[in-house]
């Protein structure tokens, strides 16, 4: 074979290849420009929908200049994989509010925010009226929680409640991150004296988006009516003795390490100062937060059934 003839082999076989190769990319790029087409047509359909949506009311007018101001494409993108309507309304208004990355808003999905957070439970109105109202004033229920994941303390099975607060004032800054945004520490173990008698509150922290000083005990074990009392008596001195003129009435938190919904429910229903929240030293699944919302759910469904028929007896 002369040289030639081979050097012609080579650049036709050249030649094949790249056309081989040049064909590829461009049916890449095509179905890449198809499937990109498709998701902007999704996401602005989406958005007209929404709009169009009896849950947003007059709040719909003005989302697109909102969204557009504070939300990525990555966001809308992410966001448009959540089903459930209320729940990815939800996710959109806290990236809003606090500013979130896509990181952090796939990171808060993973965490079950959502389903932990104490709103979660109440019925789809006042859901979506506290969401949207969120940048006039923020319902506490969107700030608390009915369960707060305390895995970073690195607690054994065996600890007392003296054990867990140790553990929280060496990893502050962790736990302040699991209450979320806006929490700031003030005192551990806040002497509170009346009567002559010393009580003892474990952590105060003080909430700037609430405006409110916020009292955290801590328990080993279920939920106990004397609790409440308890924390009472601490909100009513707090009130009393260190609220500003400024600020809001103070609320309470009760950190128990087991839940008892029906106890919290039955006796804390509608009184929005005192939250009853668990907290659990190990991360569980995700289903096991689903099913603690869905039990939690059905209990206040039938106790408004309760409440109403009792009212249309008398």
């Amino acid at each position: 074979m002369s040289i030639e003839k081979k050097n012609k082999d080579e650049q036709l076989l050249f030649e094949s290849i790249k056309q081989l190769i040049q064909n590829s990319c461009q049916k890449a790029a095509v179905y890449l420009n198809q499937a990109t087409n498709h998701l902007y047509w999704s996401i602005g359909n989406y958005i007209v929908k929404e709009l169009d949506h009896e849950v947003y009311s007059g709040y719909g007018k003005q989302i697109i200049a909102t969204l557009s101001q504070t939300l990525s494409w990555s966001h809308f993108i992410e966001l448009v994989t959540i089903e459930d309507q209320t729940k990815r309304f939800f996710y959109q208004q806290m990236c809003v509010l606090e500013n979130w990355s896509v990181r952090t808003l796939r990171s808060k999905q993973d965490e079950m925010l959502f389903e932990r957070t104490a709103i979660a439970k109440q019925p789809k109105q006042v859901i979506v009226s506290s969401l949207e109202e969120v940048n006039q004033k923020i319902s506490p229920d969107l700030v608390f929680k009915n369960t707060y994941i305390l895995d970073f303390l690195g607690l054994n099975n065996a600890y007392s409640e003296r054990d867990l607060e140790n553990a929280i004032v060496l990893q502050l800054e962790k736990f302040i991150l699991e209450l979320g945004q806006g929490f700031a520490f003030l005192e551990r173990q806040k002497r509170i004296t009346i009567d002559s008698t010393d009580y003892y509150l474990d952590l105060l922290f003080y909430h700037r988006k609430l405006n409110r000083l916020i009292a955290i005990d801590l328990k080993l074990g279920k939920f106990k009516p004397a609790y409440k009392a308890q924390m009472e008596l601490y909100l009513k001195y707090l009130q009393k003795y260190d609220h500003q003129e400024y600020e809001q009435a103070p609320i309470g938190l009760l950190l128990c390490s087991e839940g008892n919904t029906e106890h919290i429910e039955l006796l804390l229903l509608g009184d929005e100062n005192i939250k009853v929240a668990q907290y659990l030293t190990k991360l569980p699944d995700k289903q096991w937060f689903a099913d603690k919302l869905h039990k939690a759910m059905a209990l206040v469904q039938e106790q408004g059934l309760t409440y109403r028929k009792t009212n249309d007896e008398h």
